[in-house]
């Protein structure tokens, strides 16, 4: 199997031939083994070979690992370990080498992604004209292999003649971005599986506006990198790129820009009696949240047995942070500590997850989309009250969600008269639109004149001309978004992932950490929990719920069957949902529509069914994990002014219900739809 050096080549023909084992695989089991010298792959095929074990060589080899838009993300630690696999002086330590497989997160994947990257970067610099050789910057995170990944990446990067600058130790992905766009990078790459479980890892990529990459960037990178058979580079330049560190030089330039984010700087420092736990669940949020919490001066205690990297995340079964688990230790520490907050990031800190002590005196957590609310209701009325929004600047500030986020943004949104931006599901979407807004206010810097302010050096040139956009400061460039492009002063979406400033272009757990503590800290100056400050929202805005589930279907069989149940919606759409009608469908793969701001939406398996009760549901499939996902709205809009206290707690109650039965309802109609 390459060809006959492979033993165990028969036992493999035998099992296609009785379909055992899908053609598929045993095609990417020949083409792997037959371009790699390495004994541990073939070790580890012929062990699972023998034992019979073919639903996993399935798994591991029915596909090759797709290079998607957001990049890698797949198994590193197989269902069923080899011994090959094993470290065996440790059998208990976690596997001495990554899973073998096309299908898994492992060294063949991460060097034809590194390969494909940097080849897209040598032909994109030579098309744009840019001379010398491209840069990457690389982070990684807790989980296991990511180090090792990230020491690859950068060895295949220099091998293929660019440039690689690596963190000392792990770091957050918001910092990776903010870290391209420092650095002015041509790309970026961070090592993590975000908040997936720990037998998973993963390869996101950025391009050199510090987003995630997208059209056309997005297409070019994927094709290159699916051309690449082989982890060993075919062809290699005459001259290498060069290995660098990224040290606490880039931690301390972002923490200063994260400083920008807090919009009342006297109410946090007299916030003393709020008290904060934080747990950075065993991943890399205590890097730079913990030092931005002493330096604001907050009260805050930390969660000692979560405050270490461990890519076992050994004391909970899911680090992450919507999940009431995983808070579970730090909600224990807020009781015995009478704390009013608990704040918690996932492994690679882009998520942040709450709970708050409740106005019965009990912790509690709170979804995504309240995160959100707050985040941004909080801060459209601050920034009013401090005059840097108006009514005649208030057109040019932004919202930015996702279709899947809450209504109630959009509501906040047209009360103070800003625009309310809605994104396809996925940061990158969010990204692009800040990316967008910056190249608006460079082409209205280059026509106008007038734009061109002097600074203390010089009294005939403009900062603008002396310092490129990003390094002037925030207040700067809000200066000149408001007068001259646009002014996104918070972005979300219901997964647990927001923003409030430019100067990174992916979701934030370490700004939104700090931006929710000055919420709590304002609701606390006002006597209130942060509960209560979220009914005076619902009771002036109305009442808005939502809930996200899902449905899991593992491995190859599971793939095909969410791909046959999504088919399903598109053919067979419900036309009624507990006696209420269909009033409309929206189908983002097929048809064509068109955000606030006239763009066109970029196609997406996902579809959107509103009902003549006033419920809407989204159905797409997971980016980044094996499930189909359902978002399920429902509101109750006040008939006058606003709810009184009895009107909320019943529409609470009766929303609540509701979105109980949809969802009962959806998960009995899809048990039909998978086997119809």
């Amino acid at each position: 199997m390459a060809g006959a050096d492979f033993e165990d080549a028969s036992l493999l023909e035998k099992a296609t031939e009785a379909d055992d084992l899908r053609d598929s695989a045993a095609k990417n089991i020949r083409e792997l083994l037959g371009a790699s010298a390495s004994p541990v792959y073939a070790a580890a095929v012929s062990e699972l070979a023998r034992a019979g074990e073919w639903a996993e060589l399935n798994d591991r080899f029915y596909k090759t690992l797709a290079f998607g838009t957001g990049g890698l993300r797949g198994r590193t630690i197989g269902k069923i370990v080899t011994r090959a696999e094993r470290d065996e002086a440790d059998p208990q330590e976690r596997p001495r080498f990554p899973c073998v497989g096309t299908n898994a997160m492992n060294d063949f994947n991460v060097s034809r992604a590194t390969q494909g990257l940097v080849a897209y970067l040598h032909e994109w610099r030579l098309r744009q004209k840019i001379e010398g050789p491209p840069k990457i910057v690389i982070a990684y995170d807790s989980r296991h292999f990511s180090k090792e990944f990230a020491e690859l990446a950068a060895r295949t990067a220099v091998e293929n003649g660019c440039d690689a600058r690596v963190f000392e130790g792990p770091r957050s992905t918001p910092e990776l971005s903010f870290a391209v766009r420092q650095l002015r990078a041509s790309a970026g790459i961070v090592i993590t599986a975000s908040h997936n479980p720990p037998h998973d890892n993963g390869y996101k990529v950025y391009f050199d506006d510090g987003a995630q990459v997208i059209e056309p960037h997005a297409g070019g990178i994927i094709a290159q990198v699916n051309s690449i058979k082989s982890e060993t580079s075919a062809t290699k330049p005459e001259k290498g790129g060069e290995v660098s560190t990224v040290g606490r030089e880039i931690d301390e330039a972002y923490m200063k820009r994260l400083e920008s984010l807090i919009l009342n700087r006297e109410l946090v420092r007299s916030a003393k009696s709020l008290r904060i736990v934080f747990t950075p669940l065993h991943g890399t949020g205590g890097v730079i949240i913990k030092p931005m919490l002493e330096r604001l001066g907050f009260n805050f205690q930390v969660v000692e047995a979560q405050d270490r990297f461990d890519g076992d995340f050994p004391t909970v079964d899911s680090p992450n942070p919507e999940n009431a688990a995983a808070l579970a230790l730090g909600v224990e520490l807020a009781e015995k500590e009478n704390a009013d907050l608990v704040i918690a990031t996932d492994p690679d800190c882009d998520r942040m997850g709450v709970a708050i002590r409740t106005a019965n005196g009990q912790m509690a957590l709170i979804t995504g989309n309240q995160i959100g609310s707050l985040l941004a209701y909080y801060r459209a009325k601050t920034l009013f009250e401090m005059g840097v929004l108006t009514k005649e600047n208030a057109s040019r500030a932004v919202i930015i969600k996702t279709f899947v986020t809450t209504d109630l943004q959009k509501a906040i949104a047209e009360h103070y008269g800003i625009r309310c931006v809605e994104t396809l599901t996925g940061f990158k979407y969010i990204g692009a639109k800040l990316g967008k807004y910056e190249r608006e206010l460079l082409a209205a810097l280059g026509r106008d004149a007038a734009l061109r302010r002097p600074n203390e050096s010089s009294p005939a040139a403009t900062g603008a001309e002396r310092r490129p956009y990003r390094e002037m400061s925030e207040e700067e460039t809000r200066e000149l978004r408001l007068a001259h492009s646009s002014y996104c002063f918070f972005a979300g979406e219901e997964s647990y992932g927001y923003t409030g400033g430019d100067f990174a272009r992916d979701k934030d757990g370490n700004g939104a950490s700090i931006m929710f503590c000055e919420v709590a800290a304002w609701a606390k100056s006002r006597n209130l929990t942060v509960d209560a400050l979220l009914d005076e929202i619902f009771s002036e805005f109305g009442y808005f719920q939502e809930f996200t589930g899902s449905l899991t279907f593992d491995g190859a069989e599971g793939a095909e069957t969410i791909a046959r149940l999504l088919g399903s919606y598109v053919t067979r759409p419900p036309t009624e949902m507990l006696g209420a009608q269909l009033i409309q469908v929206k189908n983002f793969e097929t048809d064509t529509y068109r955000d606030i701001e006239g763009e066109e939406i970029p196609k997406e398996k996902m579809l959107v069914f509103a009902f003549g009760d006033h419920t809407r549901i989204a159905i797409r499939a997971s980016g980044t994990e094996p499930k189909i996902k359902y978002y399920l709205f429902a509101q109750r809009r006040p008939e006058g002014t606003r709810f009184s206290a009895a009107e909320l707690a019943e529409q609470k109650r009766q929303v609540s219900e509701h979105l109980k039965r949809v969802w009962a309802w959806l998960r009995q109609d899809a048990s039909v739809r998978t086997v119809a």
